[in-house]
């Protein structure tokens, strides 16, 4: 009998943490066996904020050359404790417009698929957020050690194209993968119009 009590508060255990939510914007978020807080975090001279986790820092330049070992790395590339988990940012010298955003989505997806056949694609879309439209695919690529998993994201910056990355290893992908749409949906940018009327 006790056994069965055991299981029965197991199953319980299980659906609250299942329906608890997962809200980056309310207060700490349980991912895996961590604790994590997001807070606003600015970029490109304040022109694009987004919530990041507090603990993700600047990868370390010897990091990013192993982890992005082609000479064009991103801007930006901020990672957990472990450097597991990455979030990049990279302004790119291309004119884009709000309108144009879907079919770059579509036409670096294709890119990615022609050149690695062996990923494995899963959901594409273009949201509007915040004003912005950005469009959004995420995939499964193989690697030597374990499979990884990514989300790229693309929207306009102040007329420029802004590519943004998110991978963690696949394992843990159930775990980050509706953390990080809504990081995708807290991000707003700032024309420098509206930055000065903040700071008057």
């Amino acid at each position: 009998m006790k056994y069965e009590d055991e299981k029965i508060l197991a199953l319980i255990n299980e659906a609250e943490k299942l329906n608890k939510p997962r809200n980056i914007l309310t207060g700490p978020v349980r991912i895996g066996d961590q604790d994590y807080e997001f807070a606003e975090r600015f970029f490109f001279s304040d022109m694009l904020k987004l919530h990041i986790p507090k603990t993700f820092e600047p990868m370390s330049i010897t990091m990013q050359k192993i982890k992005y070992p082609h000479e064009q790395r991103p801007e930006i590339v901020l990672t957990n404790q472990p450097g597991s988990v990455n979030i990049t940012l990279n302004r790119v010298d291309q004119k884009l417009q709000d309108e144009w955003v879907e079919r770059l989505t579509s036409g670096m997806k294709a890119m990615l698929k022609k050149m690695s056949p062996a990923n494995v694609f899963y959901d594409e879309q273009v949201e509007s957020i915040n004003g912005k439209r950005i469009g959004y695919f995420d995939f499964k690529s193989p690697a030597l050690d374990e499979p990884a998993y990514h989300m790229m994201f693309y929207f306009e910056l102040s007329g420029e194209t802004v590519m943004g990355s998110f991978n963690c290893p696949y394992k843990q992908y159930t775990e980050w993968r509706d953390i990080v749409l809504q990081i995708i949906r807290s991000i707003h940018t700032i024309t420098p119009e509206e930055g000065e009327e903040t700071s008057e």
